[in-house]
């Protein structure tokens, strides 16, 4: 909370028909940190107004283009804070950029931009702007994947040997894009999406994750990016071999075309004492496997957890939370950031993850395109 309440957001795109701008929207106001009090919802005025009626925004900040938005906004005495974007990727690069140099704080969904060249671009414009940079990798706000972090970090697993990350969904098994499905048209759209389909939709977060708990950043990579489902134009499955700095070997899996997979996110991380295992649906648990000793299964909201785990659970023990919370984790860590005037916002993935993001999108493309084999990783100055 500021001085004189909660922190003040407005939000572009999420209206009716999107998926990711409720989750958003319900997140930042979950703990009562954040209030939607403007937004620029849709292209669409009666869709504007119909979302802005529906979050409990006034109609005179129910505004037709961002561009609009922020500067009002920014020239308000109450106005906006922080700028949700949740967009299509196409989007994102200009709409944190406006935000940004009009003196607000941006939190924006996956990836960071709809490719490597606006995404250091947009690197450079945080850093001049002195605001806040958040990037919704929404996993690494899981109590559990941030306790994995946290027995990482500690050494508990000794020298980190191998990393094994798969994302595997089966949504897009058909060509469902050409029958009109809103979610899976921009998805599957290069002009919309940018050069990657899964593994810019999905391989990021698996990218994200596995860097975020095992510690380390991907050196190389040998990619496989395909394209299964015959009309699509960009890939729908992926298969990545990862060196990591410091010599862990890696492999990561992400799939749209893994017929009858929901959201079927695992992290397992091996060391020379033991591993552990994490599974998005079944988040609230840990699982670490040690050489030498039985195997613990670690649940959310114990008291025997490291404080960043703890800290990311608002019930006790074996009452599950789950995406929104997550989502949420992230918003109220970037709330207490800007409320006490930080220079960053702790755990919450910033515009270097961005760029490292979408260096992987590229990378991996192009590697596969070109029958490469193993090439570098390039490594962001930011």
């Amino acid at each position: 909370m500021t001085a004189r309440g909660p922190i003040r957001l407005a939000m572009v795109g999420g209206g009716p028909g999107s998926f990711i701008g409720p989750v958003h929207r319900m997140a930042a106001e979950l703990d009562g940190r954040m209030r939607l009090v403007a937004g620029a919802f849709s292209r669409d005025p009666a869709k504007n107004a119909q979302a802005a009626q529906a979050w409990g925004v006034s109609a005179d900040r129910a505004y037709g283009d961002y561009h609009a938005m922020i500067a009002d906004e920014a020239a308000r005495a109450d106005g906006a804070e922080l700028v949700a974007v949740v967009t299509p990727n196409h989007l994102h690069f200009d709409v944190s950029a406006v935000a940004l140099r009009a003196g607000l704080h941006v939190m924006s969904d996956k990836p960071a931009t709809l490719d490597l060249a606006q995404a250091s671009a947009l690197a450079d414009i945080v850093a001049a702007s002195g605001r806040l940079y958040g990037l919704t990798h929404v996993y690494t706000g899981y109590p559990m994947v941030r306790e994995a972090r946290e027995i990482v970090r500690r050494g508990d697993l000794g020298a980190v040997r191998k990393i094994v990350v798969e994302y595997a969904q089966g949504w897009l098994s058909r060509p469902i894009e050409q029958a009109g499905d809103k979610q899976a048209g921009w998805r599957a759209d290069p002009a919309q999406s940018g050069v990657g389909g899964c593994i810019g939709d999905i391989g990021v977060h698996a990218f994200n994750i596995a860097e975020f708990v095992g510690g380390a950043r991907v050196e190389r990579l040998s990619a496989d990016v395909s394209t299964v489902v015959a009309g699509r134009v960009l890939d729908d499955d992926c298969n990545v071999l990862l060196r990591f700095e410091g010599g862990a070997r890696g492999v990561l899996v992400a799939s749209q075309i893994s017929a009858g997979a929901r959201n079927g996110l695992k992290l397992q991380v091996y060391g020379e004492k033991g591993g552990l295992t994490w599974r998005h649906e079944r988040h609230t648990e840990l699982t670490v496997d040690w050489l030498d000793a039985p195997t613990q299964v670690l649940h959310a909201g114990s008291p025997y957890l490291s404080a960043p785990a703890r800290v990311a659970s608002r019930i006790p023990t074996g009452h599950p939370e789950g995406f929104i919370e997550a989502f949420a984790n992230l918003y109220r860590d970037m709330a207490d950031a800007i409320a006490e005037g930080r220079a960053d916002a702790g755990l919450v993935p910033d515009i270097a993850d961005g760029v490292r993001g979408m260096a992987f999108v590229e990378t991996a493309v192009a590697a596969s395109r070109a029958g490469d084999g193993w090439v570098a990783l390039p490594r962001s100055p930011t």
